[in-house]
């Protein structure tokens, strides 16, 4: 899809959208004198027979001419309720909707998503974003349908001749935060029988040398050598090693700065090990490596938005299988921090191997440190679909990631890290235990594990994205992987300021 910006007050798209609040006049939107007279007059018809009143999400599509086109009329709700995230699902709504009735093109005016307190670069980057977003889907897999898959090829975005120019730059930042998002649907939705270890990878280095940023990658031998004893451990049981990979961006003078440092959990396949999972939680476990994704794909945003900073990208990639040399409850795994791991349960394999990787991390003195995790169903429990749960000893760091995380609409929500929480993950004869003493909390006690490996940190924060992890219902999002993190991790960079 082609994102582009008109200033004509005539559109010329095939769909020609209308998006009008609750009990709104359609003869008072400014396209609505330039539309054929029947078209007016069955619009007219349609809002006195209340018809169409303009509700939140309503729609209706109403062909004319030949060629065929549309007007598409997108109810937005009360004026009163509307707001950044009404705007996102508006934005996602018209793709769905162009899509289902088979319009090519589609014309939207900006200003008729505008919200209290947005300029229009930010808006413009908002439907750009979230448009993209809409436009994606998952089909490598299937057989083509006769007359191929629905196709939107152009969405034509209008604006005054004087927000001309701040537009364009939204739109440019947002199609390339919206396609490195839809580019971690793409890895998290691959199988696990085509997205090893060192297919994933492979998939970095490849975005590495689109994008601009280097990709170092370590092999099963070298990870020997670091002593990353949590990583090994919990490929032991997989016939595909595991991998390390290493990715770092820097603006040019910028190769000296204390660095941001994202740590993404590339779990590539989840069987739970040996304490196997039940048939019902294992379907959707290989996109347990959803963190890995989500750092790659912000890896490549960052790196083509050139933001003038240095960013690592650490993914420590296994696969939890339970073949007989599998690792065990009871184990004591050395990570390379020194520190052991008793092996409380097979299951809670993605905080042992990022464990290594935050050691990893500080060999280059970060600014701030964020790992990304499928971590926790406990997360899930705790805040349901809607929201990824936010870790960190740090309020202030919380707190920012939690604005963050509703400007850029990859949500999250901040839960309790206190040092009493430390003392449930205890080891009775190593010196950390992946699962907790109890039963609650295991969001909390997951993040409390990974605390233990980044305590030299002055600035770290841990998302579990196992909330967020695929779509639901109401999004206007094909089902499958949501990209989550990506956003948030792309928001944050552009907002951080080393002083």
């Amino acid at each position: 899809m082609h994102l582009s910006l008109s200033t004509s007050l005539r559109p010329a798209a095939r769909g020609i959208v209308l998006a009008l609040f609750q009990d709104a006049a359609p003869v008072k939107h400014p396209w609505f004198t330039a539309l054929p007279a029947g078209v007016k007059q069955t619009i007219l018809a349609f809002s006195k027979a209340k018809e169409f009143t303009g509700k939140i999400g309503e729609v209706h599509v109403i062909p004319f001419g030949s060629p065929v086109r549309r007007v598409v009329l997108l109810g937005l709700g009360e004026p009163k309720d509307w707001n950044r995230r009404k705007a996102m699902l508006a934005s996602r709504q018209v793709v769905v909707v162009a899509k289902q009735h088979k319009i090519t093109d589609v014309a939207l005016r900006l200003d008729d998503l505008k919200f209290t307190n947005v300029d229009t670069e930010s808006l413009a980057q908002l439907v750009a974003e979230n448009a993209q977003l809409a436009d994606y889907s998952f089909v490598r897999y299937r057989k083509v349908p006769k007359g191929g898959w629905p196709k939107l090829t152009s969405f034509v975005i209008h604006v005054r001749p004087s927000d001309r120019a701040a537009a364009a730059k939204g739109v440019r930042v947002g199609t390339i935060i919206g396609t490195a998002n839809n580019a971690a649907r793409d890895l998290a939705n691959t199988p696990g029988s085509d997205m090893t270890p060192t297919l994933l990878a492979n998939a970095a280095v490849a975005e590495g040398k689109k994008a601009g940023f280097t990709v170092t990658v370590m092999k099963k031998d070298a990870i020997e050598r670091e002593g990353m004893g949590g990583l090994l451990g919990v490929s032991q049981g997989s016939p595909h090693p595991p991998t390390f990979t290493i990715m770092e961006y820097a603006a040019p003078g910028h190769a000296k700065d204390k660095p941001l440092v994202f740590v993404g959990k590339g779990v590539t396949f989840d069987s739970g090990g040996l304490n196997v999972k039940p048939d019902t939680a294992m379907y959707e476990m290989h996109m347990d490596m959803s963190g890995a994704a989500a750092v790659i794909a912000a890896m490549r945003a960052i790196a083509l938005l050139q933001l003038p900073l240095r960013v690592i990208g650490l993914i420590p990639a296994a696969e939890n299988m339970s073949a007989g040399d599998a690792y065990r409850p009871g184990d004591q795994l050395r990570t390379l921090s020194g520190k052991t791991i008793e092996v409380m349960h097979t299951d809670a394999e993605g905080r042992v191997i990022l464990a290594d990787a935050l050691t990893y991390a500080e060999r280059y003195k970060p600014a701030v440190v964020i790992d990304v995790a499928t971590l926790t169903g406990a997360a899930m429990v705790a805040l349901g679909q809607r929201a990824a749960a936010i870790l960190s000893p740090n309020e202030a760091l919380s707190q920012q990631l939690h604005t963050l995380a509703e400007e850029s609409g990859d949500l999250a929500w901040p839960l309790p890290l206190w040092e009493e929480y430390e003392e449930d993950i205890k080891g009775t004869f190593g010196d950390v235990a992946n699962s907790s003493k109890v039963r609650y909390g295991g969001a909390i006690t997951g993040a409390a594990f990974l605390w233990q490996f980044a305590k030299k940190f002055k600035r770290w924060a841990h998302l579990d994205i196992a909330p967020t992890m695929t779509t639901i219902e109401g999004q206007y999002l094909a089902k499958g992987s949501a990209g989550a993190g990506v956003r948030l991790l792309v928001a944050f960079a552009r907002n951080y300021d080393a002083a």
